[in-house]
Formats: C-alpha cells, structure tokens, sequence
C-alpha cells in the first residue's frame, strides 16, 4: 500500500467533500439541526398537563388538596363546578384529565379509607400514563402533609429515587440515542453516494488505469467521512453538555472510542451499498433503509426492545445501532458498566471488521 497515492486520493476526496454543498449540509448543518430539533422540540416529558380538578365534598382538607395540584409544576389546573362540566372540558381536549375528589372523601378520610378519582384520556397512551404516575405525587404530598399533623392517622410514607436520571428528564435519555442517530447519518447516507457518484460521473473508469490498488481506494474514501462524522459527534457532545446539561459519568476517552468504533460500523455499511449499487439515488434510499430507520426504531432510542415482539426483538441482534445506543446511554448516565460496554463493544468492531472485509472483496471485483 502507497501512502502517496492514498494521500492525494484523500485530498481529492476531502476537496471534492467541501466543495459540495449537499456533502456539507448533510455532515455539518443537517446534525446542528437534529441536535436543536430532537433536543428542544422532542420529549418524553409531561409538563404542564392539563387536567380539571372536580371537589364534591368542599372541606379544609379537600382545598388543600387541591392547593397540592395547583402549586405541582406538572400540571395545569382548572377547577370545574361539577363532573359533567368537567367530561365537557374533557371531550373538547381542553384537558388531559380529571381529578375527581368524592363526596365522602372526608368521611373516608377520617376512617383511614379515603380515596381520588383520576381518569384520563386514553387517545394518547402514553401520555396517560405519565399523568397517572404524576398525580401519585400532589396527591402522596398531601397525604404526607396530613400525616404530620395527624401521626397516629398518618400513611406510610414511600421515599422514592430514580437512579442515573435524578431529575427525571428525557434529554437524559435522548442525547445519547442522538449521538448514534447522527453518526449513522454521516457515516452511512454520505457514503452510500460516493462510489456511486464515481460510477456516474464516469470518473471510477479512470482509476482502471491507475496503479490505485483497491484498498487505496477504500482508505481514502473513509478518511474524510471519518473526519466529518467525528465533527458531527463533537458537536452532539457540546450541544448535550452546554445546551441540556447531560452529563457523561463515565470515561470520555471511552465515549471517544465508542463512537469511532460505531463510526466505521456506519462507514462500512454505506461504503458496502455505495460499492454493489451504482446509482446515487438507489444507494442513499437502501442506505436509509438499512441505518436511518433501524436506528430510529429498532435500537431503544425512542422504543423500550423489551416491550416488542419476539421476532421483531431477535432483528434488532442484527443492528449495530442498537449495541451503540447501549454503550452510549450506559457511558453518559451510568458510567462505566463493563459487562454492559465491552461486549457490546466487541459486536461493534466485529461487524466492522466484516463489513469492511466485505466491502473490500467487492471493490476488488470491480478494480482489478
């Protein structure tokens, strides 16, 4: 192998890459934009839910109840007269739900079998779901509260913590994810289009000629899209520290190293495509297929495995992305969790290793 001829053929890839607008809308700007889109506009979070409180048994107790709800700042408050205005709010989605306090709630209360009615629309599962878990805490305050002034009277109290999200904020969860969603990006969808271009152009039939062996070939076509995908990484990085404040409890170096690993995941399944298909528009659609969509759907960053089907969980095996959201998530809030990094560590360079391989046996083909 020439180092020469893999450094000038590096140089034409890099200038022919910063020449091309799309080339730099894709590599810089596209990934800015995904990190302020996914990370100001994209959240798994409920804040300010909306929901009627309906008080049919008006007490000192029932008001502070209430006053429990009206100071939460995960809710949004409107005080209905009676059930049917509130299921009117409801039905116009003017609210979320409806919290409901009896009209024996005080009797009960005092008898130590008190309880709230909160109902919620359904159209929306998840959120539903939120808002329940959400309205545990007015609620459990409150109970709390009584309990101080009553204690012979009083619950036990659940002293709750959530491990490596303390402030239960899903940027937690997504900047991670945004990480390889990026990456992916880059090392995939722009590289599906270079040995493609050069097919198009007619450019590749000029290298026949040359004594560029094919390995060349590959390593300067990688070297600038490594380059750019690390760009893209240390911007997600930056925008995740300074912007959301997530934090990286595990070690930086490792991080690196991760996503430089998953970068020549993503580099070799575009270079693999680039190289078997020779139409540009072919190969950034089965690129896309291949990496964008499984990255989005099948890797936990949006969608928990666990909860889909069996068939569909044995697929996401197949995914690198999926191993890198692992890595990347366990490394930004857990911190260094060896049995959790390291394999998935070693599926990464193993299905690099292959793909490269691969993509090398069919460039070899087609440049001998």
């Amino acid at each position: 192998m020439k180092w020469q001829r893999i450094r000038a053929l590096t140089l034409k890839e890099a200038r022919q890459v910063f020449r091309d607008p799309s080339s730099v809308a894709i590599g810089i700007v596209f990934p800015l934009m995904m990190i302020l889109l996914f990370g100001y506009g994209l959240s798994l979070d409920v804040s300010q839910a909306s929901v009627a409180i309906v008080d049919e048994d008006p007490s000192p107790a029932t008001t502070s109840l209430v006053g429990s709800f009206q100071l939460s700042p995960y809710f949004a408050v409107t005080v209905a007269r009676s059930m049917a205005e509130a299921k009117a709010l409801a039905l116009d989605r003017k609210v979320d739900g409806i919290v409901r306090i009896p009209s024996d709630f005080t009797r009960r209360w005092n008898l130590g079998k008190a309880d709230v009615q909160i109902l919620v629309d359904g159209t929306d599962a998840n959120q539903g779901r939120i808002i329940l878990a959400y309205a545990q805490g007015p609620v459990g305050q409150w109970s709390a509260a009584q309990a101080r002034s009553a204690p012979a009277a009083g619950p036990v109290i659940v002293a709750d913590r959530m491990w490596f999200n303390e402030s239960n904020d899903s940027h937690y969860f997504l900047v991670p994810g945004l990480v390889v969603l990026v990456m992916t990006i880059i090392g995939a969808f722009l590289t599906a289009m270079v040995v493609a271009r050069e097919w198009e152009r007619g450019t590749l039939e000029a290298l026949f000629v040359t004594p560029v062996r094919a390995g060349e070939f590959l390593v300067s076509k990688i070297i600038p899209y490594f380059g750019l995908g690390m760009i893209g990484f240390v911007l997600c990085i930056l925008a995740g520290k300074f912007l959301f404040h997530v934090p990286i409890r595990g070690s930086l170096p490792l991080v690196c190293l991760a996503s430089m690993v998953y970068l020549m995941v993503a580099l070799g399944v575009g270079l693999l495509v680039s190289t078997v298909v020779k139409s540009q528009f072919l190969a950034s659609q089965l690129a896309m297929l291949l990496t964008f969509l499984p990255a989005m759907m099948l890797s936990g960053f949006l969608y928990d495995i666990r909860s889909m089907p069996a068939a569909i969980r044995a697929i996401t095996y197949v995914m690198p992305a999926r191993y890198a959201v692992a890595i990347m998530q366990t490394l930004f809030l857990a911190g260094n969790v060896p049995s959790v990094v390291w394999p998935s560590l070693a599926v990464l360079a193993g299905m690099a290793a292959v793909l490269l391989t691969l993509t090398r046996l069919a460039t070899r083909k087609r440049l001998s």
